[in-house]
């Protein structure tokens, strides 16, 4: 089959690893042909450019920037983005005629794509739902859902009916995303909604006692002491101000390291704390080529995840499978919405706590800091990886509704 994914990912090869370079990887692997269409922030990039990967295309089409941004230049680019991807398709895949077209979110302005390609080609189209907007922004404070400050939220609310209507699938991260997505679209049919998770391809990150030893030393971190590694995006979901009293406390405990890295709108809060505070037990790197940052997250010890008190909507961070495939056990400070913490404690592969309480928070790090329990959790997370979040998994489950992923090379460009 021929296959397309638009996705905002920044997808320069289909060697890259994480979630959607591997899942167009297993597409390959199966006999299809994929072509890739992203945005690219590049100011240094004037024109659409394609490239030609075996049996993929990776199409670039110049945005702006989207991600780790403002909130009025992401709208902007984020509203604009739809057209910039029409008039890319229509300009060089024309030549290609699609069978199924996946995409994600964000962002939920696709629509106009979506239409084309539906009309254009009578594809089968798949939601990959990694995101809930608007109502993620309204739980953070960031968009009213009423009165005149509420037409912003009206208008991407409309957007987001009409991006689901035009979906014949939709698969959420975890089963609390159907849940929520059914309640509050009741007019989407329960049988189109299914759990298709977040996925890798996993590889084998195990470290040597001298190359563990490297990661840490080039660093600048302790080799004595548990370290509990923070990495991703750092904004407004990730409650900031929680993660900073979490550091705070742990300054009065000699047990644990806690380092953070990452890139993002909040992170200048965290480097002004940093900067003020010098705490002893903390470090903060910046962002990290995915690589670095898989094989410094093999030289630590437990994996971070923190979101927003206040998420109504239950998110589930991809960052997951990246401590799960170093095999660190998981500490996860989240709303009580997203499941996240149920499949954690439920999967044996780490502790979970709501992100208001410093104390309870302070009390799994104490737990975290016994080396028998963290490498028990640790295994447990690699083989749950292994069982449910690869590549393949995802792929079986998109697979199963077209034409029993059967392909069809021959219609593919030579």
């Amino acid at each position: 089959m021929n296959v397309m994914l638009i996705t905002l990912y920044d997808m320069r090869s289909l060697q890259e690893r994480g979630i959607y370079p591997d899942l167009m990887r297993e597409f390959v692997a199966n006999g299809h042909f994929v072509a890739v269409v992203s945005p690219s922030a590049s100011s240094a990039q004037s024109g659409v450019t394609v490239h030609e990967e075996g049996r993929a295309l990776i199409v670039k089409v110049p945005s702006g920037s989207i991600q780790k941004t403002g909130a009025i230049r992401k709208a902007w680019n984020t509203i604009t983005l739809d057209t910039r991807l029409k008039r890319a398709v229509a300009l060089k895949l024309s030549h290609i005629k699609f069978d199924v077209l996946l995409y994600s979110t964000p962002p939920v302005t696709l629509t106009q794509t979506i239409r084309y390609l539906r009309a254009r080609d009578g594809l089968k189209t798949y939601l990959l739902l990694k995101d809930i907007f608007p109502q993620n922004a309204v739980d953070l404070g960031m968009m009213r859902a009423s009165g005149l400050l509420g037409l912003p939220y009206r208008y991407f609310r409309s957007t987001e009916h009409e991006l689901y209507r035009l979906s014949d699938h939709i698969g959420c991260m975890s089963p609390a995303n159907v849940k929520f997505l059914l309640e509050q679209n009741p007019k989407i049919a329960p049988n189109l909604v299914e759990v298709c998770p977040n996925s890798i391809e996993p590889q084998d990150l195990t470290l040597t006692a001298a190359a563990r030893e490297y990661w840490r030393t080039k660093y600048g971190l302790p080799h004595d002491k548990p370290i509990f590694i923070y990495g991703g995006n750092i904004g407004a979901p990730h409650g900031v101000e929680f993660i900073i009293e979490c550091l705070k406390e742990n300054e009065h405990d000699d047990q644990a390291f806690f380092v953070i890295v990452g890139a993002g709108t909040e992170y200048a809060k965290l480097q002004r704390y940093f900067e003020l505070a010098k705490p002893r037990a903390a470090k903060l790197l910046p962002f990290l080529p995915a690589e670095d940052f898989d094989l410094l997250c093999a030289a630590c010890d437990v994996g971070l995840i923190f979101l927003h008190q206040g998420f109504t909507v239950p998110n589930f961070p991809s960052r997951l499978l990246t401590y799960m495939q170093a095999s660190l056990p998981i500490l996860a400070a989240t709303d009580p919405h997203t499941d996240l913490g149920e499949i954690i404690e439920g999967g044996k592969f780490g502790f979970w706590c709501e992100s208001r309480s410093v104390s309870v928070f302070m009390q799994k790090v104490n737990l975290l800091c016994n080396a028998e329990t963290r490498h028990r959790m640790g295994q447990s997370g690699r083989a749950y990886l292994e069982n449910n979040y690869t590549a393949k998994h995802s792929y079986e489950i998109i697979m199963k509704h077209f034409a029993g992923g059967r392909t069809c090379s021959n219609t593919a460009p030579s």
